[in-house]
C-alpha cells in the first residue's frame, strides 16, 4: 500500500534545522575568529560551584550529581559538601598558581549560604555565572513560564546581592532548556549562555542572545566520573585537544578550549596535582590565551 503523499511534506524541510532559534552554520565558512594577541586557543575554564538540597525533587528530572541513596543520604550530601568546604579552594589556589582565570557556574544558594566563597571568587578577580538557584531548580519543557521567569530571577538577584555585580551569563542545570529559555535569558539582560554545545565557537541565537559551547564531553564528570578513567588520562586528553585546535586554528582561525571543572570530583587530593600540572602545561603554551567566558564573548562581537 503507498504512503499518501501528504505523509512526505513537512512544511519546514529545508536547509539547516527545522526550528527559527538560530540559523544553520559551519565553523570552517564563517569568518576567521582572531583572539588577542594573535593566541590561537581560548582556553575556557568553567567550574560547577553547586548546592544540592538534602531531597531531590525529581522535577522535571534529578540534576547530575544529586543524591542518590534512601533519604537523609547523608554520603553524598557530604562528598558535595566537601567541594564547597575544600575542594574549591584548592582549585583558586591551582589557578592562582597558573596565573589564570575561571568562570564559576555559581548556584544562587552559595551566594546565599556561603557568601564569604563568592567574596573570595571576586577578590581573585574571576566571573560568576548564575547557575540557576540550587541543584533542585532543573529546567525542562514542563516548567510553566512563570516560574521559569521567577527561577531566573531569583538565580540572578542571590549572586548580585554577594558579588556586588550582575552576571552576564547562565548555565542551566544539565544544560537543560524550556522552549522558553533563550527569550527568558535574553528578557533577564544576560548577554550569554553556556547551554548548547554545538560549535567550539560563540554564535548567537536570533532573539541577540550568545551562545558560548560548552562541551559536556570535554567535562570532569564526564571523562572521570562516567567513562572512570584517571585525571592523568583527563589532563592528557586537554592537552591532545589543545594540540589539535592549534592546527586547526593555523588554517580557519581562532578556537575554544573548555575546561569544565567540578571541585568535589577533580579536587580530590589524588587528583588535583594532575590538574595543576594541566594548567601550568597550558599556561606556559604560547599559543593559549586563559579568558573567561564574558571577556572570549567580547572579543567575539567586537569581531562580528
Amino acid at each position: 500500500m503507498a504512503l499518501d503523499p501528504a505523509y512526505l511534506e513537512y512544511p519546514k524541510r529545508r536547509e539547516g534545522y527545522d526550528h527559527d532559534l538560530y540559523p544553520w552554520s559551519s565553523i570552517f565558512d564563517r569568518k576567521p575568529v582572531a583572539w588577542p594577541d594573535g593566541k590561537p586557543v581560548a582556553v575556557w575554564l568553567c567550574v560547577s560551584l553547586e548546592w544540592f538540597p538534602m531531597t531531590p525533587s525529581d522535577t522535571p528530572f534529578r540534576a547530575p550529581g544529586h543524591m542518590q541513596t534512601s533519604y537523609p543520604d547523608y554520603r553524598h550530601y557530604t562528598a558535595r559538601e566537601y567541594g564547597t568546604r575544600v575542594g574549591f579552594y584548592r582549585l583558586l589556589d591551582a589557578f592562582r598558581k597558573a596565573g589564570v582565570k575561571a568562570s564559576i557556574a555559581t548556584n544562587g544558594a552559595i551566594a546565599e549560604r556561603y557568601p564569604q566563597i563568592i567574596a573570595d571568587i571576586m577578590a581573585d578577580g574571576h566571573e560568576i555565572i548564575a547557575h540557576s538557584t540550587d541543584m533542585n531548580g532543573t529546567i525542562a519543557s514542563t516548567l510553566p513560564e512563570a516560574d521559569e521567569r521567577a527561577l531566573i530571577a531569583q538565580s540572578l538577584a542571590s549572586i548580585e546581592a554577594a558579588a556586588g555585580k550582575r552576571p552576564a551569563g547562565w548555565l542551566s542545570i544539565a544544560r537543560s532548556e524550556s522552549w522558553n529559555t533563550p527569550r527568558l535569558l535574553k528578557e533577564a539582560g544576560l548577554r550569554y549562555t553556556c547551554d548548547w554545545v554545538n560549535d567550539e565557537l560563540p554564535w548567537r541565537f536570533a532573539n541577540g542572545l550568545v551562545n558560548l559551547p560548552l562541551n559536556h564531553e570535554l567535562s570532569d564528570r564526564q571523562i572521570i566520573t562516567v567513562q572512570q578513567q584517571s585525571a592523568d588520562s583527563y589532563a592528557q586528553q586537554m592537552v591532545d585537544a589543545f594540540d589539535w585546535l592549534v592546527k586547526e586554528a593555523a588554517d580557519h582561525g581562532g578556537r575554544v578550549l573548555p575546561l569544565h571543572i567540578t571541585p568535589y570530583i577533580m579536587a580530590l587530593p589524588y587528583r588535583i596535582a594532575a590538574f595543576e600540572a594541566l594548567l601550568q602545561t597550558l599556561a606556559a603554551r604560547p599559543e593559549a590565551w586563559f579568558a573567561t567566558g564574558e571577556e572570549i564573548v567580547t572579543s567575539w562581537e567586537g569581531q562580528q
